[in-house]
């Protein structure tokens, strides 16, 4: 057990560099140079092997994608990074994560703000997720089956919304669900071409803000069969 811990603390040590080293190159486009040290430690706090299916679990601290089945993947870490970091949830904040996937952005979120909701469309990532985050002991966040492109409206408004899935265009509802001084982070454009990171910001009059920051490629934003 001590060995597996050391090379998982280990491996998250490697990811988290390069992490580093990626916001550093691409800090112009962004304006995020580093990692806020409350991220990174939520990061190296939240074994990322924990995440992804057995087959995978040598690659799980690779900074890329892995598959999850179902047509679906993990994030790249430096994306999940920089995304919460754009997101900058407090640790008063509600917020809701869009795409939750395997859960690992849910599990990061969780140890950063007081309440997260997870919205997840694929039934069996939904409970998979549900499984991992309860293993943890993260009892502040809870995993929904639905349609993230109406969003979570019985829990709105959410101080910060994270989409880990490509949108055409931002979704009209989760701009309604963001509260005043909040911020939605998402990767908008089409399936098979130039998609952008996006962030939106509401300032305290409801107006919203969008900017452009990054290329980036994502799975599409799945809606529910029917």
């Amino acid at each position: 057990m001590g060995e597996e811990r050391a090379g998982e603390r280990a491996g998250q040590e490697r990811m988290l560099a390069e992490v580093e080293r990626e916001l550093a190159e691409t800090a112009a486009e962004t304006g995020v140079a580093r990692l806020d040290p409350r991220i990174r430690e939520a990061i190296a706090a939240t074994p990322r092997e924990r995440f992804v299916d057995h087959d995978h679990r040598p690659r799980a601290y690779d900074n890329t994608p892995l598959p999850l089945g179902h047509g679906q993947t993990i994030s790249q870490p430096f994306i999940v990074a920089l995304m919460t970091q754009l997101a900058a949830p407090g640790p008063e904040d509600k917020v809701l994560d869009v795409g939750t996937g395997s859960g690992w952005q849910a599990a990061i979120l969780a140890r950063l703000a007081r309440e997260v909701h997870g919205l997840e469309v694929i039934p069996e990532l939904a409970r998979q997720a549900r499984s991992r985050l309860q293993a943890l002991g993260l009892e502040n966040v809870v995993i929904h089956e639905g349609d993230g492109w109406r969003g979570l409206p019985e829990a709105a408004p959410f101080d910060v919304i994270v989409v880990a899935a490509a949108a055409p265009e931002i979704p009209p509802a989760l701009e309604e669900q963001l509260a005043p001084g909040g911020r939605l982070v998402i990767p908008v454009g089409p399936t098979h071409g130039r998609q952008w990171l996006t962030l939106v910001e509401k300032d305290a009059q409801g107006h919203l803000h969008r900017r452009r920051l990054l290329p980036v490629a994502f799975v599409p934003l799945v809606r529910p069969p029917g």
